[in-house]
Formats: C-alpha cells, sequence, structure tokens
C-alpha cells in the first residue's frame, strides 16, 4: 500500500508539473503537443499548423489563458517535428507523451504519420487528433484518437460523383503515389466507387515518394481514352506532375483531392494548375464570418492566405480547447487524458471554421466536402458543398 500511494503522488505531481503548480504559488499551463513536418517534403503542411497555432496562442494567453471551471490556465504548445516520416511521428508521440508529459496531442497530419502515430497516442490513452488525415484507419478502434476533417470512404465518392456530373464522362485515369497510404487508398476509393457508378477506370498508374519523372505513367494516360485524370498525390509531386502532363499533351480536366491545397500549389507548379478541381474543407476565396476573421489574421500576419491544413488546425485546436472546459481540470494527468477523451467523444454541434460537427462513435466528425477551383490569379474559389 506504503508503494501504491508513493506511485500515485507521483503520477499527480506529474500531472501538476503539466498544469505548471497549483493554487496561486505557479501560473497553471496547459501543454498540449504538436506532432507535425517542419522539414520534409511538405514543409508548408507544418508550417500552417504552427502559424495557426501561435495565432491561438496569441489570442488565448494574451486574454489571460483559458478559462477551465472558473480558474485561468495559460496554454503551452510543443512544436516537434515529424520529417513527414512515418518513423519520426512515432518517436514524437513517444516523446510529447513520456518526456513533455503533454495533455493531449494534435497531428500529424497526413495520414502515412497519423496511422502509426495514432496507435502510440491510443495504447497510452492519450487524446490525439489530426486536423488533416482522412485515411479511415487513423481512427478505426482508436477511442482516443480523433480528426477535425472527413475521410477518405466519403471524399472519394462524392469526388466521382462530382466528377460525373460536372463533366458528364464515362472514362477516367488514375495516377497516385504507391508509397503513401493517404494517395493509394484514397485512389482505390475513386476507382471502385467510378467502376461499380459511373463506368470504367482506363488507367491505373502509381508512382514513387521521390519519382521526379512521370513520362512513362503519363504516356499511358495520354494515350489511353480516358476524359479525365484523377490525381491524388501531395501538392509538391502534383506541381511537377500537372506540367508534365500538359507537355506530353494532356489537355483535358484534371481532378485532384485535399492535399492539392497548399498555398505553394501555385507557385511550385508554375501556374499550370489553373482551372482544375479539387475536392477540400473549405473554400477561403468568399469566405464570411469567422472563417474570413481566421483568414485576415492569418494573411496580415504571415502575408499568405490559409491552407486547409491551417483551417483544420484551427479547428482541430479549439476542439481541445472546448472538450477540455467542458471535461474539467483535476490535476492528476491520466484522469484528465480520459475526461477530455471522454469529452471529445461527446461533443456535439462544433461550429468550426470549416464546419459545423458532430463526431462518430469512430473519432470522425460528420460534415461536408467543398469543390473548389482554380483561379487564374491561383485562388481556390468555392464550387460546390458535397454532402454524403
Amino acid at each position: 500500500m506504503k508503494k501504491e500511494f508513493i506511485l500515485r503522488t507521483m503520477v499527480v505531481l506529474a500531472a501538476l508539473t503539466v498544469l505548471g503548480g497549483c493554487g496561486g504559488e505557479k501560473e497553471q499551463t496547459i501543454k498540449i503537443g504538436f506532432n507535425i513536418p517542419l522539414t520534409g517534403d511538405s514543409p508548408k503542411v507544418g508550417e500552417g499548423s504552427k502559424y495557426t497555432g501561435d495565432i491561438v496562442l496569441e489570442q488565448i494567453n494574451g486574454a489571460g489563458g483559458l478559462e477551465v471551471g472558473g480558474k485561468k490556465y495559460k496554454l503551452e504548445f510543443i512544436y516537434v517535428d515529424n520529417e513527414l516520416k512515418p518513423e519520426s511521428a512515432v518517436q514524437v508521440a513517444q516523446r510529447l507523451i513520456n518526456q513533455d508529459n503533454v495533455l493531449a496531442v494534435l497531428g500529424p497530419q497526413g495520414s502515412g504519420r497519423a496511422i502509426p502515430a495514432g496507435g502510440v497516442c491510443n495504447d497510452a490513452q492519450v487524446p490525439m487528433i489530426s486536423a488533416w488525415s482522412t485515411n479511415a484507419d487513423t481512427t478505426k478502434n482508436r477511442p482516443y484518437v480523433f480528426r477535425a476533417c472527413f475521410i477518405d470512404p466519403f471524399q472519394a465518392p462524392v469526388a466521382a460523383r462530382f466528377a460525373k456530373e460536372e463533366f458528364g464522362i464515362t472514362k477516367t485515369a488514375i495516377l497516385y503515389n504507391l508509397e503513401d497510404d493517404y494517395s493509394k487508398t484514397l485512389a482505390e476509393l475513386f476507382r471502385d466507387s467510378w467502376n461499380q457508378n459511373y463506368g470504367e477506370v482506363v488507367a491505373f498508374e502509381s508512382h514513387g515518394q521521390k519519382d521526379t519523372d512521370f513520362s512513362a505513367q503519363l504516356t499511358k494516360i495520354v494515350a489511353s481514352d480516358a476524359e479525365i485524370l484523377y490525381l491524388t498525390s501531395y501538392y509538391d509531386l502534383v506541381a511537377q506532375i500537372v506540367p508534365q502532363a500538359q507537355k506530353l499533351g494532356w489537355n483535358k480536366p484534371i481532378m485532384g483531392a485535399d492535399a492539392w491545397g497548399s498555398a505553394d500549389l501555385w507557385n511550385l507548379s508554375n501556374h499550370s494548375v489553373e482551372g482544375y478541381y479539387f475536392t477540400t474543407h473549405y473554400a477561403a476565396k468568399g469566405a464570411q464570418g469567422k472563417t474570413k476573421e481566421f483568414i485576415d489574421t492569418y494573411t496580415a500576419k504571415y502575408g499568405y492566405v490559409p491552407d486547409d491544413v491551417a483551417a483544420l488546425t484551427y479547428d482541430a485546436i479549439n476542439i481541445l480547447l472546448q472538450s477540455i472546459q467542458n471535461a474539467g481540470l483535476t490535476g492528476d494527468l491520466q484522469t484528465d487524458r480520459d475526461n477530455l477523451k471522454n469529452a471529445m467523444a461527446s461533443l456535439k454541434n462544433f461550429d468550426g471554421i470549416t464546419g459545423k460537427m458532430n463526431f462518430t462513435p469512430d473519432g470522425d466528425p460528420q460534415k461536408e466536402a467543398v469543390v473548389v477551383k482554380i483561379t487564374p490569379e491561383g485562388e481556390f474559389e468555392f464550387v460546390k458543398s458535397l454532402a454524403p
């Protein structure tokens, strides 16, 4: 019993360290870890996540902190680079949980990192929320893992439906990243939906993460009788693939998915993506209300319009903060983690800047997707909302 008492006391002291002390002796803080790619092939994903976190920190801490149970707690966000690598994402999750003693983890954002890191967080019983991971396996059978975005089994069928209705076509080609779970799964889901409901996938080609020459795959696609190309790769690869496709003679529509939604896409592609469509989580052009307020704040501070990763990160942070307020804080770290998980699972009618949402038992929000078109100025302009 004495050993158990000592152990319990150590756990409580660790929790009080996370909260920065108790009573009026020290400023109380809430630690949230960010498992994000600040380097690697898609650094803009991590940049948007960190920049959004800094905006929230400035807003909340500038007002004295987050009020929970009548007390004010300063927020501390710990940003750690996962290099866009699955093994690094696992190591970052372990560090944030075991060394930094965070209350919750935000990220990883991409599915290739969120799936393995989600396993770590769930096993440790630490709440995790990914802003941008759309693969269903991220949250499946993981009660401590949540997301702020829709999932690919929803995105792919509604994208296929939009392509059929918008272009009146029957034959499609698909090009995807074989080394990325997100890209591969989305391509397969789109293929299956198209073949079952709308026509035939006449070319189904893949590439690697480090490929720079896509001529072999694109030559087959151009030579096929496909009427549209569906491209599920990340924006940095899209920026290389599209100009090569056009150079090889592709002059038909190209449609993509939410991994296109980076502020870097326009310049990296040398403006070659003009006029193309992709499914995503919000449209910055024409936004109103608190969505516009966030866009204006972000743009004024950082000099460019926030992409969907930034907007979803803003929602993910506020889902955590609202749930912390709903759950309260006891000073016992594991109790607070458990209570936070339960509060997130029961959150209703959350009104985010990317839409209103409730959570399914799997930790997935029920929300619409949007289709945007890339304007001649490189803006992502709203075209249509896509309901299930």
